[in-house]
């Protein structure tokens, strides 16, 4: 078997062009046909460049795909498990030819690299899904990412690149493969163990780092993910200031902090072995592999994607070919009566053992409750705290839903009268009709146009509830996967109820004041909700309502107990 570094004799793949080439391609690409590179391909494609995936040339064309689906190797025989693609829409596939250029440009038009084209297919997606993801459930992440929004058709050849992706952010964090290893050498370091994360770091993980350092006589190099990790996790911008608040905490020398600009997959085993070439690259010794690396978790019957030791596993049987350790990630916990982490096979009998979850850390968080000093630093908890302050003071958004003619709107203007009443943040009213009139004037009532619409409305709640105001939005919001989609964006930034108004039809139907219903039985109205189009109740709801059983002020007060309840609201 072949090693990746000497296959290379040594030497890191650098697809970046001189300055005069850089000029003479980038004059040339006016004229080429262009692509404007999803956030996961501008990943893929620094690293491409930089060198972080070395051996790869560019990106992969049909016959490196098929290899590395089968066998986890390039046709050279290199180990390479995860498939580095460029997929594009049919439209440019159109135009593209093989022995034809591409300019690849970000989203401001800027031309970072230029493909030569050597290949155009159609993957075949469920295949993918099974090989990578070991699944072609679309409850895991990488698998609902590949079928929904992933282009139908691939592209392939070499890359040359005229400049890499510009960062404006913690600039002094972000290295080269070629940078951190001279960085390395500046150093003194020739044994680097290597820790990947896409979570803030507490006290446990400086304990197992540092643990790591001793156990392999190498200094520790934190090196987070930047680029897209799984939906829901704590932003980088945060994490990265948590990073740096918990550097000092370390021995004098032992550790440094480098930005990893990847766009993850979630595909556990394969992805670590990924994750340790990558680590390699950048000049690693070690790496350390956690206990369901990479993995997505479970899905919604609670059974793991991936068995938990299967990363580990895969790394170990291919770190002597690869050249990179695997240190085994070992869970630590708090025992109170040594006031210090032990690990977890390691702790006394009859020992108290403190730990704190991921979930219990977001409810402390959410009620303004201290973390418990053993648990994360001073300075952790202040950042952590500057992003996700208490409920009380986080802006969030009320979701109403249901059939037309059921109440959402008279719920939502009482709703926005109590929260006046209330005071303390700005409340924005977004009702079905306003949003049609306003920002929707030129959609029908097609499916995609009403999931448009959907979204808009979305958008401009997220944008109020990150603000740290309210929105409240009264749509039909007929069909549940872009509720659930809403949810997700809106999740992120604050607080999101969704209230389902189950007012039946006949009543929804009796209450009819402008007469649609009557039209839209006798044909007048196509695709009309409840009538000649579905409506999807919804089965995530915090709240179901039904006004025909209740007036809007008891309606309303519901929502209000809840609120409160919840922390969103003080009594």
């Amino acid at each position: 078997m072949q090693s990746l570094v000497p296959a290379h004799g040594g030497k890191l793949v650098n697809l970046l062009v001189t300055p005069e080439r850089a000029q003479e391609l980038k004059a040339a690409s006016l004229n080429f046909p262009s692509w404007d590179l999803t956030p996961r391909q501008l990943c893929d494609l620094e690293l491409l460049l930089n060198g972080g995936f070395s051996p790869l040339q560019g990106f992969m064309t049909s016959e490196e795909y098929k290899a590395v689906l089968q066998s986890m190797r390039l046709p050279s025989g290199l180990l390479w498990p995860i498939p580095i693609v460029l997929d594009v829409s049919e439209e440019l596939a159109s135009q593209l030819a093989p022995g034809k250029p591409l300019a690849l440009r970000d989203p401001e038009g800027v031309c970072l690299a230029v493909l030569h084209v050597q290949d155009i297919w159609r993957p075949e997606k469920r295949e993918e899904a099974q090989r990578v993801y070991g699944t072609d459930s679309q409850e895991h992440p990488g698998v609902a990412a590949l079928f929904h929004h992933t282009h139908p058709v691939y592209v392939g050849g070499p890359v040359e690149g005229l400049q890499l992706p510009t960062h404006y952010d913690f600039v002094a964090l972000r290295h080269t493969p070629s940078q951190l290893r001279s960085e390395f050498a500046r150093l003194g370091w020739k044994r680097i163990v290597a820790f990947q994360t896409r979570n803030p770091m507490h006290r446990a993980h400086v304990e197992l780092t540092i643990q790591a350092a001793k156990e392999t006589g190498a200094s520790v190099l934190i090196h987070p993910v930047v680029g897209m990790t799984k939906p829901g996790d704590v932003d980088h911008y945060t994490r990265v200031r948590c990073y740096q608040a918990l550097l000092p905490h370390y021995p004098p020398g032992m550790a440094t902090l480098s930005l990893l600009p990847l766009a993850m997959r979630m595909a556990g085993p394969r992805e670590a072995l990924w994750h340790a070439i990558i680590r390699k690259n950048y000049g690693c010794s070690h790496f350390i592999v956690g206990r369901d690396h990479a993995g997505p978790g479970a899905d919604s019957q609670g059974v793991p994607f991936y068995d938990p030791y299967a990363a580990q596993e895969l790394v170990k049987k291919h770190e002597e070919e690869l050249g990179i350790r695997l240190v085994p990630f070992k869970n630590m916990v708090f025992v109170e009566e040594l006031a210090s982490y032990v690990e977890e096979d390691k702790v006394p009998p009859k020992s108290t053992v403190r730990s704190l979850s991921g979930t219990q850390l977001r409810q402390l968080l959410n009620q303004g409750k201290p973390i418990p000093s053993w648990f994360t630093y001073p300075e952790v908890e202040a950042e952590l705290r500057r992003t996700y302050p208490p409920r009380a003071k986080q802006g969030f958004t009320v979701f109403f839903t249901g059939l037309s003619g059921s109440g959402k709107s008279t719920l939502a203007r009482v709703l926005q009268v109590k929260l006046l009443e209330i005071g303390g943040r700005s409340v924005t009213l977004l009702d079905g009709d306003l949003v049609r009139k306003h920002l929707s004037s030129e959609l029908g009532f097609s499916k995609n146009d009403r999931d448009i619409n959907i979204r808009r409305i979305g958008f401009v709640a997220s944008e109020i509830t990150k603000a740290g105001g309210i929105a409240l939005c009264a749509p039909i919001a007929p069909y549940d996967s872009v509720r659930k989609e809403i949810r997700r964006e809106i999740s992120r930034h604050g607080g999101f109820v969704l209230v389902y108004v189950s007012t039946p039809l006949e009543v929804c139907e009796a209450r009819d004041r402008k007469g649609l219903y009557a039209k839209a039985r006798a044909g007048l109205i196509p695709e009309f909700t409840g009538i000649s189009d579905p409506y999807e109740p919804p089965d995530d709801a915090e709240l179901v309502l039904n006004t025909a059983d209740m007036s809007p002020e008891e309606a309303v007060h519901e929502i209000l107990l809840y609120l409160e309840r919840e922390g969103f609201i003080s009594a």
